[in-house]
């Protein structure tokens, strides 16, 4: 709709610098832009400055329109306003002879009144729906007269009436666009209007939440057939017959309604739980153990541990041993494989061989030679996590290793049998691997003891593990690629090249024999010199096992 202007008056304003008998003889242009004339007469210029009188307020429109005296949007221009600005006038017979100046209608919520403070000032929405004025606008227009105000209303049921006010003005910006004052009251609202007590609101619904049952206003709104009537608005409820905000519940959790003295109640993630004391809900933080979920069991929402752990949620222990000597001293005699978990390890539990009969039991296998069935000239991957059958032979893993070494100190115990059937062990009273960014360095070696004729680990420690693609050892040659497997290869940074050492032990180059170690437990079963399964029986080169049929590398605290 267009906005009008119905007024025919005007000023004129003649700025010029000396007057003539100007008015039939000049040539007159026009500045729509500046609002200025421009008489051009005999090389002079004479400018006039047209300024409208706009009518103040909708009544003025309405008796200076009388001609067209129809509801709609004019302009108009309140007493030191600076510009004219449109507004919607209402003009029908309902109005009580017309001349209002409507301020504010709202007819479908399809504009938002959750506004900032400029835009109430400024004002919003569209006059030929819903809208505000604007509060400096509605100010200017009220300082300027003494006002009425008429406000009109349309419940749901379809009823309609309204109510006045004789003297209504605005204070400016400066005073905060204060209600300065409103006058007596009249209207048509006492068969129709319902007043609510405090902190409540008339509502299409009477159905409505309490403390103990917040959820039922979400029920009643879905599905409501218990007519109108006053109700608590949002963020409140009912407790007794008062309307109170939600936090005067007591202990409400929303969705959960009021919890008893002592009950507790964890939100959704498991991040914060809260417990009612003395009806005062006191909150803390909350979070699940790795080895926990984030559950609902039994309409208690909770941190529970997994399957194989026990705990509060947010701490969880393992109930799978974190080695063989665990599992014997709970119980387990016989040999064979095992689940554990180790202390710190973040893999998940695995299965080991346990030895539960050797020398008082509890020995975690981490290694074994029987029969040449498992290839063990491996690379370094396969050596990190591990290759074989546990009940054959096998490399249990680096990494597993390292974190079963890592959580007690443990002692070492090597077995080993020979072709004729001759049998020893070797044992260690420390043994200790570090990670894999050390390259599972033999970190711990304790003392030697045992039926073995010779230490020959000693000489290992502090030695990086080294496999054929990953050789560690700092020598000319590929000592893992030599003694074909993976071991804690290397001589004080280099190897040996004695001409009378044991064939066995070594490897050829021109007249010179070469060795990188006195033991070579995962060497190729079936390997030639210095590739097979050997051990030093002394510090007589000649005097080496190299027939050497079964191994078996375990430990167990200490």
């Amino acid at each position: 709709m267009g906005s009008r202007f119905c007024h025919a008056n005007w000023r004129y304003i003649i700025l010029c610098a000396w007057i003539g008998n100007f008015i039939a003889a000049q040539m007159t242009t026009h500045d729509s832009n500046s609002g200025f004339s421009q008489v051009h007469h005999s090389g002079s210029s004479y400018f006039f400055y047209q300024q409208p009188e706009y009518p103040k307020d909708c009544e003025e429109v309405r008796q200076l329109c009388s001609f067209q005296n129809k509801s709609g949007v004019y302009l108009i221009k309140p007493d030191g306003f600076t510009a004219p600005f449109e507004v919607f006038c209402d003009n029908s017979e309902v109005s009580v002879n017309g001349g209002w100046t409507v301020i504010l209608r709202r007819l479908d919520g399809s504009v938002g009144n959750k506004r900032t403070w400029n835009e109430y000032k400024r004002g919003f929405g569209f006059l030929g729906s819903e809208f505000w004025l604007g509060n400096d606008k509605i100010a200017y227009l009220t300082n300027q007269k003494q006002y009425e105000l008429r406000i009109d209303m349309v419940i749901s049921n379809g009823s309609s009436f309204h109510i006045t006010y004789d003297k209504f003005r605005l204070t400016d910006e400066w005073s905060g666009y204060s209600l300065a004052s409103v006058g007596e009251y009249s209207g048509s609202t006492d068969s129709f209007i319902t007043f609510c007590n405090k902190n409540m609101e008339f509502g299409a619904c009477v159905c409505h939440g309490t403390c103990n049952q917040p959820e039922v206003r979400n029920v009643c709104n879905n599905n409501c057939h218990q007519g109108e009537g006053c109700v608590c608005p949002d963020g409140f409820l009912f407790k007794g017959s008062d309307c109170v905000p939600e936090n005067e519940c007591g202990c409400l959790v929303q969705g959960r309604g009021v919890l008893s003295n002592g009950d507790a109640y964890v939100n959704d993630d498991c991040s914060s739980r809260c417990t009612c004391n003395n009806d005062v809900l006191t909150c803390e933080n909350y979070g699940c153990s790795p080895n926990a979920n984030c559950e609902e069991r039994n309409d208690a929402r909770a941190c529970y541990c997994d399957d194989g752990f026990e705990g509060d949620g947010q701490n969880c222990t393992s109930t799978v041993r974190g080695d063989c000597l665990d599992l014997y001293n709970a119980g387990s005699r016989n040999n064979g494989v095992y689940t554990i978990h180790p202390s710190g390890w973040s893999g998940g539990a695995f299965q080991v061989y346990c030895d539960m009969t050797t020398s008082g039991g509890g020995w975690t296998v981490f290694q074994r030679r029987k029969d040449g069935n498992v290839d063990f000239y491996r690379n370094w991957n396969s050596y990190k996590t591990g290759f074989g059958n546990r009940n054959e032979e096998f490399w249990l893993g680096n990494e597993i290793l390292h974190a079963i070494t890592n959580q007690k100190s443990y002692e070492l115990r090597i077995e080993i049998t020979n072709a004729g059937g001759s049998r020893y062990h070797a044992l260690y009273n420390l043994f200790r691997i570090d990670d894999e960014s050390e390259k599972y360095k033999l970190v711990g070696l304790g003392s030697f003891s045992g039926t073995a004729a010779y230490d020959s680990m000693s000489s290992r420690k502090n030695r990086p593990f080294s496999t054929y693609d990953n050789d560690n050892e700092a020598s000319s040659y590929n000592c893992a690629e030599k003694h074909r497997g993976g071991w804690w290869y290397g001589y004080d940074g280099g190897h040996y090249s004695y001409y009378y050492v044991r064939d066995c032990v070594r490897w050829v180059v021109g007249s010179s024999r070469y060795y990188c170690t006195a033991s070579n437990l995962n060497g190729d079963y079936q390997g030639g010199n210095g590739e097979n399964l050997f051990w030093w029986l002394d510090n007589n080169y000649y005097n080496v096992d190299c027939n050497i049929r079964f191994t078996e590398m375990k430990i167990r605290p200490v």
